[in-house]
C-alpha cells in the first residue's frame, strides 16, 4: 500500500460565509506536502463520506452564524447526530480532531464547533489531537496557524500508534477495541500561548521549507534601508526588516480566464447564484431618525414590496445585495489595465495540471457574465486579504523593497505587522494596490482569492399588519477610517450606498407613494429572504415579554409592537402579556429613535413598561443621575425581570451590538437571576443557558 492511502484522513467543513471552506482547502493543500492524503468534503455532502463506517482519523473545521448556531451547511448532519435513538457507543471508532471558527464578542463564541464537538464525544468519538477555537475578533489566524503546524505531528502519531497495533495484534484497528484509545496530542501551543508566539517579532531564521510546507525568504540590505522609519504598511522596522521569514507556501493557481467579445445591453443587477429569489423594489420613503447633530446618522427606509411574493414577520431579518462603489470598481480596472474591456464576457476555465486538489470554478461567479458585473456584484473588493492571497501577490510583485513587504506580511513573523496594518487598518485589495504600485496582479488571481460579495442583513422594523405591502428597516450610516496609509474616512459599504440612494427622497417635499406618476423616479434596491430564525414573538400572546433595544437595536421591536397593537384591536377579548421595552441612546434630543411611535404605544396599553436611558445626557442641578446604559435599567428592575422569567415563564428578546451591549446584558440577567433566585453564580448561567434552549432567550446581534 502507498504511503498517501496509508495515511489518508477525511477532512470535513461546515461553512456559512466561506471561511471554514478555505481553511479546509489549506489543511488539504498541505498535507501532500506532510506525507498524507486529505479526502476533503463539505459536511453537507453526506452522500461521499459516511462516519458510521469510517475508519480513517476525521478532521472538522466548523464556523459559527448567528448567535452561535452551526452554518447552515451543517443543519442536516448536527440534527442527524442529534438522534436521541442513538446509542452511547455510535462513534467510538471514531478518533477526530476538530478546529472551531467564532468571534468572542458575542456571547456564543464558537458554538457551532462546539455544538459538534461535544456531541461526537457523547457519542463515543475521541479526540487524537485537542480542539482549537480561533477569534476572529482578534484574528483566525492566530490561532489557526498554529493548529494546522500541530496536526501533522498529531496525524503522525496516529497513524504511527495504529500502525503499531495492528503489528502486534495482526490485524487492523476495529471499533469495539477501547483499549487501542490513545491520548490526543494537545497543538503546539494554547490559544494565549500562540498570541504570544505569533506576535513576537522573531528574527531566528526559518525552518526548512520543504519540511513545513512553507517558503524560507532572508532579510538583508533591504530591511536596513528601512529600518529607521516608522512601521507602516509599506515598511517595516528592525528586527522584522533583517529576519528570514516563514511565509506560507504558494498557492495553486488554478482558474484560467478568456476574455470574449462584449455582451449587448447587459443589465447592472446581481446575478443570482443561490437558492434565493432576488427581487428589485423600490424605495418609497426616506427619514432620518436623528438631528444633524447626533453621532451617526440613523436613517428608516420604506420597501414597496406590494407587487412581489416577498413576507417578512415581525422579528425577522432579510437581505440587501448591494454593489461594490463604482468608483473601487473603475479604479481597479485601472490596475488591471482592463478599463476597456469591462463589459467583455468573462469565461473561466479550470487550468489543465493544476496541483489545487478539488479545484472547481468559484459558484458565486455566474457564467456570461461581464467583467464589470463580475467586480459590482460578486466580489467582495474590500475584503481583508488572506495571507494566502498576500503571498500570491508578493510573486506578482516587482519592486524589490515591496515585495519584501509583502512577504513579511504574510510571514509568521510578521503576524503582529499583519492584524495591525491590515486587519485592523481594514485594508482591502485596492489600498495594498494602492500602496503598492509595482504589484500588478492578473485577473485570474483575485478570482481565485476574492472572496463572494456577501449580502448584508437588516431587521424587519415593521409589521405588514401595520403597513401592508410595505417593508421598513432602520440603519446607522458606518463611518470608519481606513490607514493606506494616510486616514481616509470611508462609509461602509452597503450603508453608504443605501443612503445615497435615498438621498432624492430625503430632500423636503419628496415623497413617492405607489399612485404617485413619479414612482419611476424611485429609487430601486434588490432585497432577498433570509433563513428562517425564532426571533418571533410567542405563539401565546398572554406571555409576558422583556424586549431590550439601545439604538437601532429597536427595530424589530417595533415590528413586534405594530403587530401586536393590530392583534389587540382584531381580538380585544384576548388576554395579551405584558410588553417590557428597555431602549437606549446618547441623547434624548437628537437620537431617541421613534419617540413619539413608542409614546403611542405606551398611551394606548401596547407598550407596558418603557425604561428609557440616556448615555450621553448629563443630569441638571440636583437630578440624580439616571440609569445610563439599557443594563442600569434592567438592574434597577431586578425583581420585575427576575419574576417574568423564572415565575411567569416570559421570554426576553436582545437586539443591538454583540461587542458590548449583548455581553453585558448576559452577565446582567446573570447577576439578576443569582441576586432574586438566591443562586450561585454558576447556577444562574445554567438557568440563562437552559432559557436559551427553550428559546425563551433570544438574540438578534451584530459586530
Amino acid at each position: 500500500m502507498c504511503l498517501a492511502g496509508m495515511r489518508r484522513f477525511l477532512l470535513l467543513y461546515a461553512t456559512q460565509q466561506g471561511q471554514a471552506k478555505a481553511i479546509a482547502e489549506e489543511i488539504c493543500e498541505q498535507a501532500a506536502t506532510h506525507g498524507f492524503s486529505a479526502d476533503l468534503h463539505c459536511i453537507s455532502e453526506s452522500d461521499k463520506y459516511n462516519l458510521k463506517t469510517e475508519t480513517a482519523p476525521l478532521v472538522v473545521v466548523v464556523s459559527t452564524t448567528g448567535t452561535g448556531d452551526p452554518p447552515d451547511t451543517a443543519r442536516r448532519f448536527v440534527k442527524e447526530i442529534h438522534d436521541k435513538t442513538l446509542p452511547a457507543g455510535f462513534f467510538a471508532h471514531l478518533r477526530y480532531g476538530l478546529l472551531g471558527l467564532g468571534d468572542s464578542e458575542y456571547t456564543y463564541f464558537c458554538n457551532g464547533g462546539k455544538i459538534i464537538d461535544r456531541r461526537l464525544q457523547e457519542l463515543g468519538a475521541r479526540h487524537f489531537y485537542d480542539t482549537g477555537h480561533a477569534d476572529d475578533c482578534v484574528g483566525l489566524e492566530l490561532v489557526v496557524e498554529p493548529w494546522i503546524d500541530g496536526l501533522w505531528a498529531a496525524l503522525t502519531k496516529h497513524f504511527t500508534s495504529r500502525r503499531g497495533k495492528e503489528d502486534v495484534g495482526g490485524a487492523p484497528i476495529v471499533a469495539a477495541n477501547a483499549s487501542l484509545r490513545t491520548d490526543p496530542v494537545k497543538p503546539a501551543v494554547s490559544h494565549i500561548e500562540s498570541q504570544i508566539e505569533l506576535l513576537r517579532l522573531d528574527d531566528s531564521g526559518g525552518r526548512d521549507s520543504q519540511a513545513s510546507g512553507q517558503d524560507t525568504v532572508n532579510g538583508g540590505q533591504t530591511g536596513a534601508l528601512i529600518e529607521d522609519f516608522e512601521p507602516s504598511l509599506i515598511c517595516s522596522g528592525p528586527p522584522l526588516s533583517r529576519a528570514s521569514l516563514s511565509i506560507p507556501a504558494l498557492p495553486p493557481e488554478y482558474l484560467k480566464v478568456r476574455l470574449q467579445e462584449p455582451l449587448a445591453q447587459e443589465e447592472s443587477r446581481p446575478s443570482v447564484t443561490s437558492v434565493d429569489s432576488v427581487f428589485q423594489v423600490p424605495i418609497s420613503k426616506a427619514v432620518q431618525l436623528t438631528t444633524n447633530d447626533a453621532v451617526k446618522t440613523t436613517l428608516l427606509l420604506e420597501l414597496d414590496i406590494s407587487k412581489t411574493d416577498f413576507s417578512c414577520q415581525p422579528g425577522d431579518a432579510f437581505h440587501v445585495v448591494c454593489p461594490n462603489s463604482e468608483e473601487e470598481v473603475q479604479s481597479l480596472l485601472q490596475r488591471l489595465q482592463l478599463t476597456h474591456q469591462r463589459e467583455h464576457r468573462i469565461l473561466l476555465e479550470i487550468k489543465e495540471n493544476t496541483r489545487k486538489k478539488g479545484a472547481a470554478l468559484p459558484p458565486h461567479i455566474p457564467e456570461s457574465c461581464s467583467l464589470q458585473s463580475i467586480l459590482t456584484w460578486c466580489l467582495e473588493i474590500r475584503a481583508v486579504p488572506k495571507k494566502a492571497f498576500l503571498r500570491a501577490l508578493a510573486d506578482h510583485t516587482s519592486d524589490v523593497a515591496e515585495r519584501r513587504r509583502l512577504q513579511e506580511l504574510c510571514s509568521k513573523q510578521g503576524a503582529a505587522d499583519y492584524t495591525r496594518f491590515v486587519r485592523d487598518a481594514r485594508v482591502g485589495l485596492g489600498d495594498l494596490l494602492h500602496a503598492f504600485p509595482t504589484c500588478r496582479p492578473p485577473l485570474s488571481l483575485l478570482l481565485e482569492h476574492l472572496p463572494k460579495l456577501q449580502p448584508r442583513p437588516y431587521s424587519c422594523a415593521s409589521s405588514s399588519l401595520f403597513h401592508p405591502g410595505k417593508l421598513r428597516f432602520v440603519f446607522n450610516v458606518v463611518e470608519f477610517l481606513s490607514y493606506t496609509p494616510a486616514a481616509v474616512l470611508r462609509n461602509g459599504l452597503c450603508t453608504g450606498w443605501l443612503a445615497a440612494q435615498a438621498t432624492s427622497l430625503l430632500q423636503p417635499g419628496v415623497h413617492l407613494s405607489p399612485a404617485d406618476d413619479r414612482t419611476a423616479l424611485a429609487p430601486q434596491i434588490f432585497i432577498s429572504p433570509r433563513a428562517t430564525n425564532s426571533f418571533h414573538l410567542p405563539d401565546d400572546p398572554a406571555v409576558p415579554v422583556i424586549m431590550v433595544g439601545p439604538g437601532t437595536g429597536v427595530a424589530p421591536f417595533i415590528s413586534f409592537l405594530q403587530h401586536r397593537e393590530k392583534l389587540q384591536e382584531q381580538h380585544p377579548d384576548r388576554n395579551f402579556g405584558a410588553m417590557w421595552l428597555f431602549f437606549g441612546c446618547r441623547h434624548k434630543d437628537r437620537d431617541y429613535l421613534f419617540r413619539d411611535e413608542l409614546r403611542h404605544f405606551l398611551k394606548h396599553g401596547v407598550l407596558t413598561h418603557l425604561k428609557v436611558s440616556f448615555s450621553r445626557d448629563v443630569p441638571v442641578g440636583e437630578e440624580a443621575a439616571p440609569a445610563k446604559y439599557v443594563q442600569d435599567n434592567l438592574q434597577l428592575h431586578s425583581k420585575q425581570v427576575a419574576r417574568i422569567l423564572l415565575q411567569e415563564n416570559g421570554s426576553v428578546y436582545v437586539c443591538g451590538d454583540a461587542k458590548n451591549m449583548a455581553k453585558d446584558v448576559n452577565d446582567t440577567l446573570v447577576e439578576i437571576i443569582s441576586k432574586e433566585a438566591g443562586v450561585e453564580k454558576l447556577e444562574a448561567m445554567k438557568t440563562l443557558a437552559t432559557l436559551k434552549e427553550e428559546k425563551r432567550y433570544l438574540q438578534d446581534v451584530w459586530s
